[in-house]
């Protein structure tokens, strides 16, 4: 059995990725042991790593920094040991270089790029607030992208995304009535602006995908 640690740090939405792990597992038909953590040693000791998160890039990034040792084992486990990484919403966030929400708040600094607030096209609301389509970026989607059918919708709830410094980087966008980042790769990296734990199929679907990428 190999195990996934699900980072927790206080988020808000830890419980119901949770659930849709599980739920993933099963989809997948694999043996992944799903742990809620804040320990270092469990990062250190699971294959792979998701991480949560809703509300301000501020918050969380403190929330996270406050647990001991917790950003080093990230930084270990990711960076030089290349497991595979899923972070969620504001989880996704943090891989930035910084988040501008709430003033200048440096993030884990994996994927060069800040996260600022949405400009939307004219007569687009802020937030951003529930289903919206993907649009791929690359003539073959990512592999957490795979099979997912004509047209996938998944749920966003946010005011602010993602820029990354690299348009590589970028592995499926939304139109609000511009395009929006949806979802960044990078190596053993992958995130997602929308949450796949309210996106009830596709959402489970991508999440069944991410325990069997190989990247």
């Amino acid at each position: 059995m190999t195990q996934v640690a699900l980072i927790d740090y206080g988020s808000g939405n830890l419980h119901s990725a949770e659930r849709a792990l599980r739920e993933a597992v099963t989809l997948a038909g694999t043996s992944h042991e799903i742990v809620v953590t804040d320990s270092p040693e469990a990062i250190l000791e699971s294959t792979r790593i998701v991480l949560p998160g809703v509300g301000h890039f501020a918050d969380c990034a403190a929330g996270l920094r406050a647990r001991d040792g917790v950003v080093d084992a990230l930084n270990e486990a990711v960076l030089k040991e290349g497991k595979p990484f899923f972070g969620i919403c504001v989880g996704m966030q943090l891989m930035a270089t910084a988040g501008l929400e709430d003033g200048y708040t440096p993030g884990l600094g994996w994927i060069k790029g800040t996260v600022d607030l949405i400009e939307p096209g004219e007569g687009f609301r802020i937030p951003h607030m529930g289903w919206n389509g993907l649009n791929f970026t690359r003539l073959t989607p990512h592999p957490v992208f795979a099979d997912l059918g004509e047209d996938p919708h998944v749920y966003f709830t946010h005011s602010y995304a993602m820029k990354p410094d690299n348009p590589a980087d970028v592995v499926a966008t939304a139109d609000y009535g511009v395009p929006i980042v949806a979802a960044v790769a990078r190596r053993n990296m992958f995130g997602t602006q929308f949450h796949p734990e309210k996106s009830q199929k596709t959402g489970l679907k991508i999440l069944a995908n991410f325990l069997q990428w190989a990247p």
